[in-house]
């Protein structure tokens, strides 16, 4: 979480884009990115070149000889005029440019992005701001994005909303990537859930780089994102080279259209697509229809995921809970077409508050395996009560946070959950059960409340009471009016 400290740095930050003539809070974020992405290089190559002198080895470097009155910690150290020409005319371009390959996702979004700040001054004042933020650690920089991101006023609208990191984490902790998986988000805006992915990647294989197969795969063939936002596909793009991936394979495309043909090219699925929304037939690709017919792109999107995804493919969507009980035949379909065809393992049911500020939506995340053939037999559902923040729109860290039960319950399943009570926050319900109710997959229409039997008094004793508690009103009132001499 973003401490107050940091927040008040960062606000500053934003003030002085603000009062400088940049008011666009995503143009704010372009900007904050591009030169955290310049500070990111330095501190990358820094890394670099320690690691190279303790290995002996060359260095793989980001900026040549010449080019190292471009770094970071070069040009702070100029006067502010001469760092407004050094960083308009010299870093912005090299950045707009570094990578060789043209057809690379970075190199293609950066050739519209412009420099934006107007003055010298403006920019020496950045600068001097974002060098004194903490950006040591992975988390923090995760952070920062959040809360950057969270001052978009426009954010929800068109029902595409941030997903908070600790939803993400849990979701690829959920998930646990592969070294060898392929992984996609077709909504990936800063692409959050493909850089949680790359990091427990990192976490939990040691051998990632040290094999080239696999260091190659990391870094040209893993991960996939699709958006229709330029801006933010430059954002995820840097985001994913900041993170460590050099080819990340971000593209502007609708996910949706006939320009989409990918089929079975993936291995995992995470994604939190937009909701809200109808699209015409006519631009909605013709085999998703035939998988369910329908203008709603939240049920389009779970069309796509089983596309998409190869045999034995996983899948961990939030969807918006009127994708689990909705009565329309669309709705259904798609229910039935995961659960008797492929193999639906979970549905975890979040609170309303999650994606607080930005909207009240009930969402749950729904788990699934492309199989092709079956595989349903039962399925466990959790009941999130919390997740470690307060559901209004402040979200202030509490106690109470469901998360790390959910993670390690699901993981253990099938050997701790089988004989769990559907009075409990997590329990498996048969295929059978959810056939016999159309395939409703909302948690309320199998979790069971506990009632305790209350016994009342009878309305013989109340009213005595009652007449007893009016007679000593009449006599502690006639005591009052004598104390007072008002006794007429």
């Amino acid at each position: 979480m973003i401490t107050g400290e940091l927040r008040s740095k960062i606000d500053k930050i934003w003030e002085i884009f603000w009062t400088g003539g940049i008011t666009n809070p995503l143009s704010v974020i372009e900007q904050f990115t591009y030169l955290l992405f310049i500070k990111g290089l330095d501190e990358k190559q820094t890394d670099l070149e320690r690691n190279a002198e303790l290995l002996g080895i060359e260095v793989d470097k980001i900026f040549g000889e010449e080019q190292e009155n471009l770094r970071w910690h070069k040009f702070k150290q100029l006067s502010a005029s001469d760092m407004y020409d050094m960083v308009s005319k010299n870093v912005f371009p090299f950045i707009k440019t570094m990578h060789g390959d043209k057809d690379s996702a970075f190199t293609r979004y950066m050739d519209d992005a412009i420099f934006m700040i107007p003055t010298p001054q403006m920019l020496e004042k950045i600068v001097t701001n974002i060098d004194l933020l903490p950006l040591s650690d992975g988390d923090t920089k995760g952070d920062l994005y959040e809360y950057l991101l969270s001052k978009v006023a426009t954010a929800g609208t068109n029902g595409q909303f941030r997903t908070p990191r600790h939803i993400i984490k849990m979701m690829v902790e959920l998930m646990k990537p592969t070294p060898t998986d392929i992984i996609v988000d077709p909504a990936a805006g800063s692409a959050g859930f493909l850089v949680e992915a790359g990091e427990y990647l990192k976490r939990n294989n040691e051998d990632l780089f040290a094999i080239k197969e696999l260091k190659d795969h990391y870094n040209n063939d893993m991960f996939f994102g699709n958006d229709m936002d330029r801006t933010m596909l430059r954002i995820g793009a840097m985001n994913m080279m900041l993170h460590g991936v050099e080819k990340p394979n971000i593209e502007y495309r609708d996910s949706l259209s006939e320009k989409n043909i990918d089929d079975e090219k993936y291995t995992l699925v995470l994604a939190n697509p937009p909701f809200k929304g109808s699209l015409d037939h006519e631009s909605v690709a013709a085999g998703l229809l035939k998988i369910t017919k329908t203008k709603k792109t939240e049920l389009l999107f779970l069309a796509l995921f089983l596309r998409t995804l190869k045999k034995g493919g996983r899948c961990a969507s939030i969807v918006p809970d009127g994708v689990l009980f909705g009565g329309s035949n669309a709705h259904k379909s798609i229910r039935k077409e995961i659960i008797e065809n492929h193999h639906l393992h979970a549905i975890i049911s979040m609170p309303s508050g999650v994606f607080k500020p930005y909207a009240g939506v009930s969402t749950a995340i729904m788990i699934f395996t492309k199989t092709g053939a079956g595989g349903t037999d039962k399925v466990w559902f959790y009941d999130m009560q919390a997740d470690g923040l307060s559901l209004d729109d402040k979200r202030q860290p509490i106690v109470q946070n469901d998360i790390p039960d959910i993670i390690s319950r699901y993981h253990s399943r099938m050997e701790t959950e089988q004989d769990r009570k559907k009075t409990e926050k997590s329990f498996f319900v048969t295929k059978k059960e959810i056939q016999d109710n159309g395939y409703d997959l909302s948690i309320n229409k199998y979790k069971e409340a506990i009632y305790e039997k209350v016994d009342y008094e009878s309305p013989a004793v109340i009213m005595k009471r009652i007449d007893s508690i009016d007679e000593e009103i009449v006599t502690l009132k006639q005591e009052l009016k004598t104390m007072l001499n008002l006794d007429l």
